[in-house]
This record gives C-alpha cells, sequence and structure tokens, in this order.
C-alpha cells in the first residue's frame, strides 16, 4: 500500500538452464547463443484489474570469451580468435527480439584496463549488426560510481531516459 492505494507487487526472476556455471568459469556463449549465467527478471504490477508488467534481463557478454581463474584476484579476460563470434551472437540477439521485442543493451564493464577490450568487442560486433531494435550503451560503473557516488547513476539513467519511457 502506497499512499492509501492497494497492489499487488510480484518479482519473478528465471534463470536459464543453457551454460549456467560460477563466475569465471562460464562466462561467454555457446553456438546457439545462449548467454552464459542468463536470469530473466520479471516485475508485474497488478492494481484495481489492471496489470503491467517490465522485464530485465542480464547474461554475460555474448561472443566467445573466457575468464580462467588463476592466483590473481581478477583474472584478465580472453577473447576467442578461432571463432566466427557473429553467428553466436547473431542468434543471441534475434532470440532476444523474438523474445522481448526492443533492446536496449546496458553494458557495466570496464572500459579500460584487462575488460577494455570486451566493452570495444561488444560495441563493434552491435554496431556491424546495425539492427534498429537494438541501442547499445556502454557505462564504466566502477569508474563513475567508485567510492559509493550511487549518485553517478543518474548519468546512466539519463542516457536511458527515452527507450524508458516508450
Amino acid at each position: 500500500s502506497i499512499n492509501g492505494k492497494c497492489f499487488d507487487w510480484l518479482l519473478v526472476s528465471r534463470r536459464s538452464c543453457f551454460r549456467a556455471g560460477v563466475r569465471y568459469y562460464v562466462r561467454g556463449i555457446d553456438s546457439e547463443g545462449h548467454a552464459a549465467n542468463f536470469v530473466e527478471t520479471e516485475q508485474i504490477v497488478h492494481y484495481k484489474g489492471s496489470k503491467a508488467s517490465f522485464v530485465q534481463t542480464r547474461g554475460s557478454i555474448p561472443f566467445f570469451w573466457s575468464q580462467r581463474p588463476n592466483l590473481k584476484y581478477k583474472p584478465k579476460p580472453q577473447i576467442s580468435k578461432s571463432v566466427n563470434h557473429m553467428d553466436g551472437f547473431q542468434r543471441h540477439f534475434d532470440s532476444q527480439i523474438i523474445s522481448y521485442g526492443k533492446q536496449v543493451v546496458v553494458n557495466l564493464v570496464n572500459q579500460k584496463g584487462s575488460e577494455k577490450p570486451l566493452e570495444q568487442t561488444f560495441a563493434k560486433m552491435v554496431n556491424s549488426m546495425a539492427n534498429g531494435m537494438i541501442r547499445y550503451v556502454a557505462f564504466d560503473f566502477h569508474k563513475e560510481c567508485s567510492r559509493m557516488r550511487w549518485d553517478r547513476l543518474q548519468i546512466l539513467l539519463d542516457q536511458l531516459a527515452e527507450q524508458q519511457d516508450e
């Protein structure tokens, strides 16, 4: 109940059975386009007979890469050089568009250091698809929000405001 108005709010997360695994051991996608550790989270609001739903998905960056654990705190990501990334990448986003429609892809990885190649490759692949159903937004979360400056998330929210309103 908010301001005397009662409603139902449901939050449902559905984890994919494809490419599930622990962090660092399972990354990227498979040949069918299934992203590692993919989760769909749906918020449903029910008020006086009306319903509204918002679905958000998350998963590993959808191309072929790995990050094998070693004695370092954060192992360096390795992008596979021996495969055609675009086949699985295209399958991933074709499936996303069929299931959810227009996509706003928010990439929160570091845009410098060892994660920089991941961000650059992701941006390049989305741009090469030239699909009007997909918008790519990179936001260096660790840089922008370091030292608990959560107010800096407003930068990202401003970038997404138009699509969020849609």
